[in-house]
This record gives C-alpha cells, sequence and structure tokens, in this order.
C-alpha cells in the first residue's frame, strides 16, 4: 500500500509543501492565507465538503490566492473505523464541491482496498512533517518544532485550519514561515 501513498515530493529547488486539513473555517483559515501571503507562501487546503458548503467565500479565497486544493471527505470519517460504500460515498460526497485530484485521509487512516480503489481517481497524500497542531497537550513552541526540526526538500508538512487546532497554530505557523524563509526553502503548492 505504500507504494499508493505520497509521504514527501523529493525535487532539487529546495520546495517543501504545507498542508492544511480540516478546512475551511472563516476565521483561521483567513489568518492562515493571511499569513501566507505575507510570507509569499503557497501551500495545499485538504478540505472538509460540509465546511466548502458552509464558507464558499473562504473556499474561494483559497483558490483565488493560488494555493491547492484537495479533498478530505466530507465529514471527516476514518478509512479504519468506517465501511467502504459509507467512506466512498463521503469522499464522493465531497467531491461535488472540491474540484482535485488529491486526496488525504482524515486521520491518515486508510485501508489496502480503499487506497486501491481512490488511487484511480486521486494522488493520496499524506505527510513527512506532523505539526500535531490539533494535540492540546502540546505548546505553540512544540508545534513549530515538530513542523521544522526535520525538514527537507521535498518534505509535507500538516497543520490544521481548525478551532481545536488554533490555540496553537497560528503561532506555531508563523515561527515556521519564518524557518523556512530564513533557510531558504521555497513554499509550495502540490500540483500532480
Amino acid at each position: 500500500m505504500a507504494k499508493d501513498l505520497i509521504f514527501d515530493l523529493h525535487n532539487d529547488q529546495n520546495a517543501i509543501y504545507l498542508t492544511f486539513d480540516d478546512g475551511p473555517h472563516p476565521e483561521i483559515t483567513e489568518e492562515a492565507l493571511d499569513l501566507l501571503d505575507e510570507y509569499e507562501a503557497h501551500a495545499t487546503f485538504f478540505l472538509i465538503g460540509e465546511n466548502v458548503r458552509k464558507f464558499p467565500k473562504v473556499f474561494e479565497r483559497i483558490k483565488a490566492s493560488g494555493h491547492a486544493i484537495g479533498v478530505h471527505g466530507n465529514q471527516h470519517l476514518s478509512g479504519w473505523k468506517t465501511k467502504n460504500d459509507v467512506y466512498f460515498a463521503d469522499i464522493a460526497s465531497s467531491a461535488e464541491v472540491i474540484n482535485s485530484n488529491l486526496f488525504r485521509p482524515p486521520y491518515g487512516e486508510i485501508t489496502l482496498s480503499q487506497s486501491k480503489k481512490l488511487k484511480k481517481h486521486y494522488k493520496i497524500i499524506m505527510w513527512s512533517d506532523l505539526s500535531a497542531d490539533f494535540d492540546n497537550s502540546y505548546t505553540s513552541q512544540q508545534c513549530f518544532e515538530f513542523a521544522t526540526k526535520k525538514v527537507k526538500p521535498g518534505s509535507i508538512i500538516v497543520f490544521h485550519d481548525s478551532e481545536k487546532a488554533r490555540p496553537r497554530m497560528i503561532e506555531a505557523l508563523k515561527l515556521s514561515l519564518e524557518f523556512y524563509q530564513a533557510n531558504g526553502f521555497r513554499m509550495d503548492s502540490i500540483k500532480l
């Protein structure tokens, strides 16, 4: 199954790939977009279909700002805990409003049979570096360290534009963007 999943995008251009899961959110995604603009960084947003339907203006801003989009399900279901027919229907529902060939399984949980079917329609994007901003047992500083300590060209780094992650994400993102810029990384969106 690992060959069906993309954990990094090695390159010789010093490019790294910032990604955001669980949005769009009317305030938090906007804050993240403002920071990305400030650092001239591009990212890929793996979006929840229900959230896109609720917040279409934020969705349009993501696209208008030159960021890539990907499918992250309609209701953020775990592939390990969900029957295939329900899982695929959930993804199809989100794909009705998110036109993308990129998919990230919620929680990173996907079975072999699910990946075999989905790889026919999507590039399945995982990650190499997890900020852990969703975990309230960590500080913003620790999330920053998780997002930067192993970064190298091709790294795919995960942040979350969700209410749960907000207390850590914005500060961790700002510190990370400063670090990436100071170390000569080009922050790009995923285009496959």
